[in-house]
């Protein structure tokens, strides 16, 4: 970071010190502003060169990454891997029962649909699956999950959950998360309350591993099952397998335009989420930026990789 960068960040935050809530606002404010100006330049450059809804996932990643990596550098003097990115056992066994949850969860809310008939597949032939396709979509839906949870669960939530606690964090993060998808095709009042649910589990899983793994799978999961199934996700159309689900029942149940998450069903599957988090031999690890050494000392907070 160039020293006169370094010298303008460290001249404002001189203004407070400690938990004062002067220093919390400019931390987070920096932190936002960080963020929405590299999505500003990645925005513009990727519709560019790839197209929307390509450019939209990988400028969220890539400027998520970007605002989390110079704050923690600017404030906290610290690597990016800080904020949760830990590569060890437990973060593997957390990011397993993330998955799990995820897909399990999005099959629970549109297979049984299948099954009793409320919902059949149709085929599409004009989207007839290939390997690259599939490929392009994983990746594509897991840049978009990773780049949320950087955003919403990095650096910006990590420094206000240390400073005002846990549900005065996560439930506010939580309805923001919602409220910006609501600019999303199809989008609902309903949409926006299913996904603010989304928000505070994420928040949630958050907690309970003090990682981003746990958060990241349970995203991925979620985003990865339901094209499977041939349904939008978020008001999104991602064509993977050449079928679409088409329902019998009415909007209120399948989510309409803006997929699953719209959907009744989803808002019953989101509590036996948080039944299945609060359940889950979730590991839990040493975050140095809401679980700060007795006394302040500053020390190597990274936790080994347990046997």
């Amino acid at each position: 970071m160039p020293a006169c960068l370094a010298a303008a960040f460290a001249i404002i935050d001189g203004v407070a010190s400690g938990k004062d809530p002067l220093r919390l606002g400019i931390h987070v404010t920096v932190y936002v502003a960080l963020y929405v100006a590299t999505l500003f330049v990645f925005a513009g450059m990727l519709v560019w060169l790839l197209g929307y809804p390509t450019a939209a996932m990988g400028a969220t990643l890539l400027s998520a990454v970007f605002a989390n990596w110079l704050a923690l550098r600017i404030y906290e003097d610290r690597h990016l891997v800080d904020i949760g990115l830990w590569l060890n056992r437990r973060s593997a066994e957390n990011l397993v029962l993330g998955l799990a949850g995820g897909v399990g969860s999005a099959a629970l809310v549109l297979a049984p649909a299948l099954l009793v008939g409320a919902a059949h597949l149709t085929p599409t032939p004009a989207d007839q699956p290939t390997v690259g396709g599939i490929i392009f979509v994983s990746i594509l839906l897991a840049a978009g999950s990773v780049g949320e949870e950087l955003l919403f669960r990095g650096y910006g939530f990590q420094e206000l959950l240390a400073a005002v606690g846990p549900w005065a964090t996560v439930v506010p993060v939580g309805i923001l998360f919602a409220l910006l998808h609501g600019a999303n095709p199809g989008a609902t009042w309903f949409s926006t309350a299913n996904t603010a649910g989304f928000g505070i589990l994420f928040g949630y899983a958050y907690l309970r591993s003090r990682d981003l793994w746990l958060p990241m799978g349970l995203h991925f999961g979620w985003n990865f099952t339901l094209p499977l199934f041939g349904v939008n996700v978020s008001g999104l159309r991602m064509k993977v397998t050449g079928y679409e689900m088409s329902w019998t029942a009415g909007s209120l149940w399948s989510g309409g335009e803006y997929g699953p998450e719209a959907s009744i069903l989803t808002s019953v599957v989101l509590i036996a989420l948080f039944v299945y988090l609060r359940k889950a031999p979730v590991r839990r690890q040493v975050s140095p930026l809401t679980d700060p050494p007795a006394g302040g000392e500053v020390c190597d907070a990274t936790p080994s990789s347990p046997s």
